[in-house]
């Protein structure tokens, strides 16, 4: 079974976790990213692990903003709470955290890619 969030859950991490309760600046950003990590192609699911499914949320906060500030916290929190939620243990620290957001930023890794990363985080 694979954990499908909702727009409810998004909002509840950005209210509880990110400082200064950011407004949405974009809520079609908010649910492109919560159809992104759930869509599938004749029923079966693109991002088939959990560690897929959190690189897309995070990919696509980092890249298309939904929040007034605070996007690059926001995705990687998102995306840790979504492994958290799937059983996942998350262990990284902020330079690894900051890396990856930069790298995402710039373009110079891909969602596959973010992933593998992403993996790491949780071994």
């Amino acid at each position: 079974m694979l954990l499908q969030i909702d727009l409810s859950w998004l909002l509840d991490i950005a209210q509880q976790e990110i400082p200064g309760d950011p407004e949405i600046a974009d809520w079609g950003a908010l649910e492109a990213a919560r159809a992104r990590h759930a869509f599938r192609v004749m029923d079966i699911p693109v991002y088939e692990h959990p560690h897929h499914r959190a690189a897309a949320l995070l990919e696509q906060f980092v890249r298309v903003p939904a929040l007034e500030h605070s996007n690059e916290l926001y995705g990687v929190v998102v995306a840790a709470a979504y492994l958290h939620a799937c059983g996942r243990q998350v262990s990284i620290t902020s330079e690894e955290a900051i890396d990856l957001v930069e790298r995402v930023a710039e373009g110079r890794i891909d969602v596959r890619q973010v992933a593998a990363v992403l993996k790491e985080w949780t071994r």
